[in-house]
């Protein structure tokens, strides 16, 4: 029976941990963009985000186009795929219909 408990508590903690790391981060995104895209893209976080709505960012991310767009607007710049999610969340954040602008 202790063992049963002891393998329930463990996966149960296991998913929280590994959940919360999986996850993306507006500000992390936001932080990406500065230091790696903003010189690529010759222009700020906040024109970046805005060249889409969020229902266009989230359609092109869904449809796994958020590498090619982001070449097509940043002059070929090449993003790693563990920024991607980030890159993301700042751009659906901060979108042409948010209504918000990133504090850089």
């Amino acid at each position: 029976m202790k063992r049963g408990s002891k393998f329930a508590i463990y996966a149960i903690l296991t998913l929280i941990f590994s959940s919360n790391i999986a996850m993306a981060d507006v500000a992390k995104g936001q932080k990406i963009y500065v230091k790696k895209m903003k010189s690529k893209c010759a222009i700020t976080g906040s024109e970046f985000a805005g060249r889409h709505s969020q229902d266009q960012w989230e359609e092109i991310y869904d449809a796994g186009r958020l590498k090619e767009e982001i070449k097509k607007i940043c002059h070929g710049y090449n993003i790693g795929n563990q920024d991607l999610p980030h890159i993301y969340d700042f751009a659906y954040e901060y979108a042409n219909d948010s209504g918000k602008i990133p504090n850089f």
